[in-house]
């Protein structure tokens, strides 16, 4: 082979060898630098991410139910406030109290009662004992339950609900004679029940605060 064709044969290889030794090398400063431009990439898509799904769940967050116009200074003290939900809590423990009361069982809803209520309802149990009466109490359900009157008072809650509901309502002697009422017959039992709750609270249960009948 022709002596020149070799000198810049091997000239050739020479540069490209000193090419790919240069490209292939890298400093460990260098890997540092990559491995931080790495991370901080995957963090700011990890970002975006959770930015785009915080999005989507407040866009598929349904709106607020709507409230009665008597209810409407609850839903401005807490936003929260569902009337349809309340109404159904309202409605079983009225039941439950309505029939722990008639059995003389006040432990069972002694959480659920404010002090003065639990007072009166421990007071009444006591005389109805002391005379040697026995309610009996069959609940036949509830026709009517609503909101009536609300209002909010230094980061208070209260909710004034009409009940109307069929009772069969029986007062018995010792004896078992029959002193009030009439066991065949259905009463409608008209109420209004005032409820209560902290708009700070975390507890989501109301309190039962005060009893009267409807009118």
């Amino acid at each position: 082979m022709d002596p020149v064709l070799l000198f810049f044969a091997g000239v050739a290889a020479f540069v490209i060898f000193r090419l790919i030794s240069v490209m292939g090398t890298r400093t460990g400063h260098e890997q540092n630098h990559d491995l931080e431009a790495v991370q901080r990439a995957a963090r700011a898509r990890a970002a975006e991410t959770l930015r785009d799904e915080d999005a989507e769940e407040i866009e598929d967050a349904p709106p607020p139910k709507p409230v009665s116009t008597n209810a409407r200074v609850l839903r401005e003290a807490d936003p929260r406030f569902d009337e349809s939900e309340f109404l159904d809590g309202a409605r079983g423990a009225y039941e439950m109290i309505v029939e722990a009361f008639a059995s003389g069982d006040l432990k069972s809803i002694r959480p659920y009662l404010d002090e003065s209520v639990y007072g009166a309802f421990k007071n009444a149990v006591m005389d109805r004992d002391a005379a040697g009466y026995a309610s009996d109490l069959k609940f036949v359900g509830i026709e009517h339950a609503a909101i009536i009157d609300s209002a909010v008072e230094n980061g208070v809650m209260s909710a004034v609900v009409e009940f109307k509901s069929n009772q069969v309502r029986v007062t018995r002697d010792r004896d078992g004679e029959v002193v009030d009422g009439d066991p065949n017959r259905i009463d409608l039992v008209k109420d209004r029940w005032t409820f209560s709750r902290k708009t700070s609270s975390s507890d989501p249960n109301w309190t039962l605060v005060a009893t009267g009948g409807g009118e």
